[in-house]
């Protein structure tokens, strides 16, 4: 199965399950837009618990705000996303769709990089044990000349992103004959600016309504309070402002299911610090971030670093934490040391000081900040990317397991009668009241036992707990382990000990 088949697959297994559905699809849909159903929202949740007390809990300096979705429209100024939030915008004249120049060109590198990967496979293959993947990648003649295409292109793109040239933009993709998908033809538009911010009204009227945006990040309602929550905390400068909230882009090229979307969920942290220590502050808050993903057990194979070579505005140092989605590595999180920009801008378009009165220096100073953005719905599908799992089974059949991490899973037990009689469902009823308070848990009493092991995997439960008839002697359950697949005989009062240590979010939290 290739990456985008596995990618079709997971899309519909999602739907199947009830981890994620079309918005308003008995309307034929709406385009970027998903629903999260009853096994997504649970996951999602955990998610952002996981991140939420790793900040605010296992740190004493950083507190947590939710604020508002409707902002001041002087503060989208402020921050320059009204004159700067902007795209390359491409159209192809025959099929009359609109792309990104830069994500065509991105796109174009990562294919490139694809056919890298696949020779070092082949090589791999090809000589066993003795393959040197190192001497391979710097000698296969294959490798060498797509390494050389790679390069070139590279940096005639940074080269233009950094000038802002949008006519190299076009000129990178004509070059290298990048053709619409829809109508296979390189027959291009120029490339031009498009605001990715939507913007609405509020009013009782529409003659005394006033234009205001629905906010394109999250970061924006931290700023704005600093003040506030460093006057009612006590804070003290190094500390952290955390939240977790909707924002909305109006995004042309928003594709790869939930990977880019108009309406999506941040987690971020804005970390206020001393001017002349952000680099050491960036550099803690990078290996932090990492440790935090690593932490879930997905393997550290799987993220990597990537630096920015343009900066924002607002930058001087940024990174992406990326992960390795099926259609490849891609940005799952942002770390960006944003200086006093925000800070500093609020204070000047607003008339209002925002300094920190420093008591050991006896002197004030606009905070420098450190950023840590994570998109809940990019973490959201690297979880269910990297958990879809077909294995095949010693009896020749398959079996489709979400390996979730334990501890994200959206339930953690399943309690399954044998038979549906005999006393069985009376006795699973009594696991169940055992357990309900602890655990999100399903109880299931419908077809074979088979059956029921094979739909908790496909939605990921860690345990299935089932009781058969020695259970009304013994006092003991049959316990099932997902991704083993072993059973053991547990007592009962033993099950919520057992289903902890493994499901448990503070037991994850303590290895950070």
């Amino acid at each position: 199965m290739t990456q985008d088949e596995l990618f079709k697959v997971l899309v519909a297994h999602c739907k199947e399950y009830g981890f994620i559905f079309p918005s308003s699809e008995i309307y034929d849909g709406l385009a970027a837009v998903y629903d999260y159903g009853q096994m997504g929202v649970q996951l999602k949740n955990n998610i952002k618990n996981y991140w939420w007390e790793a900040m605010t809990r296992l740190h004493e300096n950083i507190v947590g705000i939710d604020s508002a979705i409707f902002m001041h429209p002087r503060i989208w100024e402020a921050s320059g996303h009204v004159g700067a939030f902007n795209d390359p915008l491409i159209d192809n004249k025959d099929s009359k769709k609109r792309y990104r120049a830069d994500v065509l060109i991105e796109d174009y590198l990562g294919k490139i990089e694809e056919k890298i990967e696949k020779e070092v496979a082949k090589g791999k293959k090809k000589f066993g044990d003795a393959f040197d993947e190192a001497q391979f990648r710097a000698t296969n003649p294959n490798v060498l000349r797509e390494k050389a295409k790679w390069d070139e292109v590279h940096n005639r793109y940074v080269a233009a992103e950094k000038a802002n040239d949008f006519a190299e933009y076009r000129q990178i993709i004509i070059d290298c004959n990048i053709v619409c998908p829809i109508s296979g033809t390189c027959n291009w538009t120029e490339v031009r600016q498009f605001n990715l911010m939507f913007s609405t009204s509020m009013g009782s009227t529409a003659d005394g309504a006033n234009l205001i945006y629905l906010r394109p990040e999250t970061a924006q309602g931290i700023f704005v309070n600093y003040l506030n929550v460093q006057k009612t905390g006590r804070m003290k400068i190094p500390f952290g402002i955390a939240q977790i909230g909707k924002a909305f882009r109006n995004e042309i090229v928003a594709r790869q299911f939930i990977f880019r979307m108009r309406e999506f969920e941040q987690m971020e942290m804005q970390f206020f610090i001393k001017p002349g220590t952000e680099l050491d502050w960036f550099k803690k808050w990078k290996e932090n971030r990492m440790k935090w993903h690593v932490n879930l057990g997905m393997g550290a194979e799987n993220y990597r670093f990537h630096d920015h070579e343009k900066l924002a505005h607002y930058a001087n140092a940024a990174t992406d934490i990326e992960f390795n989605f099926p259609f490849g590595f891609k940005e799952l999180e942002g770390i960006h040391s944003r200086t006093n920009f925000d800070l500093g801008n609020h204070q000047k378009f607003s008339g209002k000081k925002i300094e920190y009165f420093d008591p050991e220096e006896n002197t004030s100073y606009t905070p420098y900040v450190i950023e840590t953005s994570i998109g809940v719905d990019r973490m959201v599908l690297a979880v269910l990317s990297h958990s879809y799992t077909v294995e095949q089974l010693e009896n020749g059949e398959e079996r489709v397991v979400m390996k979730i991490p334990a501890p994200l899973a959206p339930i953690k037990v399943a309690v399954m009668p044998l038979v549906k009689k005999d006393g069985l469902p009376e006795l699973a009823q009594k696991v169940v009241d055992e357990l309900k308070y602890d655990f999100s848990y399903q109880y299931d009493e419908k077809d074979s036992i088979g059956k029921r092991y094979r739909r908790q995997d496909a939605i990921g439960t860690p345990f299935c707990v089932t009781v058969d008839h020695d259970s009304l002697n013994d006092g003991c359950v049959t316990v099932r382990d997902r991704d083993s697949m072993t059973q053991q005989r547990v007592k009962i009062e033993d099950l919520r000990a057992m289903i902890e240590k493994k499901v448990s979010l503070t037991n994850l939290l303590r290895n950070l």
